[in-house]
């Protein structure tokens, strides 16, 4: 069986919140394993692609869907940009673990934190888009390091083919569940979403110091780019990791 299936391998039928992730990037880093594993809580362990792990920075617009309750856009449409890498928990089961989620909604930044135990921070971040250029600019406000900001702008390129997305491609982003941590407990969400619509992408500026506020060396070789306009997703309730 493939670990890392392009399309989900699960549906889910009961959701507390559907989402769109839309306009987004990812710019992702090789690291020395050893070097991420130090950064993750107990339970959890890196995966590894040609032998690197590998360290994201993906900024998107985010928009929210809670079923009975009524749309408040400033509340639930918003910029974030996260901090990532690619892990397994005791179960092997492959899914995304969080350093920080950056979020300029202060109730949404709550939530997460205390229902799916995922590492959110409340900032001052927007997103411009002018045809093909996209930029994101955020700076963290709560809480610290406080001021830990990043800027990246890029150039959306062409459609990458599903029959032309590489096997580090999917190890990327074919990532069907998230993994938290609170003290000594572990959480684990299913996610299901159609596969990713990904382009190549032009890295025009990169200013960046999120990943280095997680305890990351600070990433000093070119990135590799993606962009996608976005998937529709429903996320599963937490469980016990």
């Amino acid at each position: 069986m493939n670990r890392y299936p392009e399309v989900c391998p699960h549906t889910i039928k009961r959701t507390p919140m559907r989402m769109k992730w839309e306009q987004l990037t990812m710019l992702h880093w090789r690291y020395d394993p050893a070097e991420v594993q130090a950064l993750l809580p107990s339970g959890l362990t890196v995966e590894t692609f040609d032998g690197a792990a590998w360290v994201g920075l993906v900024p998107f617009q985010m928009r929210i869907d809670v079923p009975f309750v009524p749309e408040f856009p400033r509340v639930l449409h918003f910029p974030e940009t996260n901090v990532r890498t690619y892990v397994s928990g005791r179960s092997g089961e492959p899914g995304v673990y969080f350093w920080s989620l950056e979020a300029s909604s202060l109730s949404a930044v709550v939530t997460a934190r205390t229902s799916y135990q995922v590492p959110y921070f409340w900032a001052d971040m927007t997103l411009q888009q002018r045809d093909d250029i996209v930029r994101y600019e955020t700076t963290r406000r709560w809480p610290g390091p406080k001021g830990a900001r990043s800027v990246v702008e890029v150039r959306i390129g062409e459609t990458i083919a599903a029959t032309e997305a590489s096997d580090l491609d999917r190890f990327l982003t074919a990532r069907w569940a998230l993994y938290g941590s609170f003290g000594p407990w572990r959480s684990y969400a299913k996610m299901y979403h159609e596969p990713w619509p990904l382009h190549r992408a032009e890295l025009i500026e990169c200013d960046d110091s999120l990943v280095a506020a997680a305890g990351l060396t600070q990433p000093t070789t070119p990135p590799l780019v993606h962009y996608s306009p976005g998937v529709s997703v429903r996320c599963g309730f937490p469980q016990r990791a």
